[in-house]
């Protein structure tokens, strides 16, 4: 769990997942470009890799080899034990 929170505490990885929410199976040139455009952030191709090892650690984010390309697919799965920890709760009157 400490993992997730981790992964969920840096802008630019909250970025990336935005992204790969947005369109899943995308290669580490496309998520740099959208992280430019979308996102006025420009951070190296090394530091966006090391970005998406963090959120794979983390379980939020698979990746799969195609020939000479990586793409990577967003889970949400483990936000769920998020939820279950501190479920919604409905507004006070």
């Amino acid at each position: 769990m400490a993992d997730i929170y981790r992964a969920l505490a840096d802008e630019t990885r909250r970025a990336l997942l935005d992204e790969l929410l947005q369109r899943d199976r995308q290669t580490l040139f496309e998520l740099c470009s959208k992280l430019a455009m979308h996102h006025d952030l420009t951070p190296s191709r090394q530091a966006v890799a090391q970005h998406l090892d963090v959120l794979e650690a983390a379980g939020l984010v698979h990746s799969e080899r195609s020939g000479r390309y990586r793409f990577h697919t967003i889970d949400t799965s483990p936000l769920v034990g998020i939820l279950d920890r501190w479920p919604p709760r409905k507004a006070e009157q």
